[in-house]
């Protein structure tokens, strides 16, 4: 399972979520059994050839349709902000799934 997360950088324990308009970084996350097996970053979302299975964003105010034309799925965080708790929250299902309003 992969995630996406748009950081302030590229500092594995120091990032935090942000807009993707204003971030420096994108972490790409593989998991495995609940487990963190990499954490990569990126400086621009084109660089990621690997399937993405989830983009987690700061708000559902985000320009996200590129990831929902390329069929990824969108969550939204509620107050988590570091890569650990965004990824205990998608663990627990505490992450808001954005649905598209109509």
């Amino acid at each position: 399972m992969t995630l996406l997360i748009p950081t302030n950088s590229n500092s594995r324990h120091e990032c935090i979520i942000s807009s993707i308009e204003e971030n420096s970084s994108w972490a790409y996350i593989t998991l495995n059994d609940g487990q963190i097996i990499s954490c990569d970053f990126f400086d621009r979302k084109e660089d990621i050839i690997e399937w993405i299975d989830y983009v987690v964003v700061i708000n559902d105010k985000e320009f996200i349709w590129t990831f929902i034309d390329e069929k990824t799925k969108v969550l939204i965080v509620d107050n988590q902000k570091s890569i650990d708790e965004i990824i205990e929250a998608f663990l627990l299902n505490n992450l808001l799934e954005f649905a598209p309003k109509l």
